[in-house]
């Protein structure tokens, strides 16, 4: 009988959610949403969203991750964190506004959604992405940041009281914890805005926003200047690298199933403002890590638990849109600066250190940072092509000699 009891405690034991995969969880939820969203309203509002259709992308956004983390991680039985596309809502930053607005925007995001389902299921489009040379997709990343990442710098001129605070927190917070340091500098943009002179924030219905969908407008220099960059940026330096994170910690998930559902999640949430929904690759290692349960077999729970956080942050999207609507000119642009500092550097880095690809890394970089725009084709798309043209030859002439 006193071994029937304890073998029945034992069990229940077993059965029980692991507190340390809860915990896991909403820290990666926090960093993963607070570290990103400004972002997320800068590239939306860029490309022209009204306040309500912001909200609605980002409540979409956030439960669209959420949810396709916890039913990805619940059948396989593995950690696989979701986010959304960082640096796709970066390139939505520089973009040009589109001539129909939003709604052409739309029909853009369906574009880069569709195509990431085609390419987990059909491997020609899989291996065209991969054989992107990495060093000038990162170089192309890079130089997409480099505009948002000088927004802090140039506005301390400006705006030095309302910029530095927010700087010198992320900087110190940093030295502690580089994965606290955007999160410390949301709370004190909070705080800045609080304290503005004439603050007044009511909520006025916005806790939780109502959804809002927008019927698509489809034109070609919108799929290809925004949907097809935003797609091959999303594939190449979101999904891709997530795949790998994820299989060196010892998983080996099959990836078609993985990239058409982010895509298929990126199809659902469009229409309500949602850029796209990736696989992510740093809070993909703090789910699958030893922190996160020393039993492999249970990390799975981190990123179940991580995506039911990511739709409650989503939930209250209408707060955080209409509070960041109060924030003092150039702050939010600052706040999306710092947060993609690390970004900027790591993909700089990666673009640039394989000497053999140096050159057609610089030309990818310097056309993608020009802006220019010809035949409908985007700087980044421009970026790519002259940059792939070069080292195609560079890679020739070698063989040559």
């Amino acid at each position: 009988m006193h071994s029937c009891v304890h073998s029945q405690e034992f069990s229940m034991r077993q059965r029980a959610i692991p507190l340390q995969t809860v915990s896991t969880g909403l820290v990666v939820a926090i960093v993963g949403f607070f570290s990103s969203f400004p972002i997320v309203l800068q590239g939306l509002n860029a490309i022209g969203a009204s306040k309500a259709e912001a909200a609605s992308g980002l409540m979409a956004a956030a439960i669209a991750m959420g949810l396709a983390g916890i039913v990805l991680s619940l059948r396989t039985k593995i950690p696989i964190s979701v986010a959304w596309s960082t640096p796709g809502v970066a390139l939505l930053a520089v973009s040009t506004m589109p001539e129909a607005g939003f709604a052409e925007a739309v029909g853009a995001f369906l574009l880069a959604g569709l195509l990431t389902v085609i390419a987990g299921f059909w491997r020609p489009l899989s291996r065209l992405i991969s054989a992107i040379p990495a060093p000038l997709a990162q170089a192309m990343l890079s130089a997409v940041l480099l505009s948002i990442c000088l927004q802090p710098f140039s506005a301390m001129g400006k705006a030095p009281w309302v910029v530095l605070p927010v700087i010198v927190t992320w900087f110190i917070a940093g030295q502690i914890n580089r994965l606290i340091a955007v999160p410390c500098a949301v709370v004190m943009a909070a705080l800045i805005v609080v304290l503005q002179p004439g603050f007044d924030f009511t909520l006025s219905g916005t806790v939780i926003p109502q959804p809002v969908f927008t019927l698509p407008v489809f034109s070609i220099p919108s799929l290809i200047g925004i949907g097809l960059p935003l797609f091959i940026v999303t594939m190449a330096t979101q999904n891709i690298p997530g795949l790998a994170i994820i299989r060196s910690f010892g998983y080996q998930p099959a990836p078609a199933p993985l990239i058409s559902s982010v895509g298929g999640a990126s199809l659902l949430s469009a229409p309500f403002g949602a850029p796209a929904t990736c696989l992510a690759a740093i809070t993909a290692a703090m789910c699958a890590n030893d922190e996160s349960h020393p039993d492999p077999d249970k990390r799975y729970l981190s990123a179940v638990f991580g995506g039911l956080f990511y739709c409650l942050f989503g939930l209250f999207a209408g707060i955080i849109t209409a509070f960041a609507g109060l924030a003092p000119p150039l702050l939010l642009g600052a706040l999306a600066g710092v947060a993609l500092l690390p970004v900027f550097a790591g993909s700089a880095l990666a673009a640039f250190e394989d000497a053999s690809y140096r050159q057609a890394a610089a030309i990818t970089f310097l056309v993608t940072a020009s802006g220019v725009t010809i035949i409908g084709l985007s700087a980044a798309v421009w970026g790519l092509l002259l940059g792939g043209v070069v080292q195609m030859i560079n890679t020739r002439m070698a063989r040559k000699t």
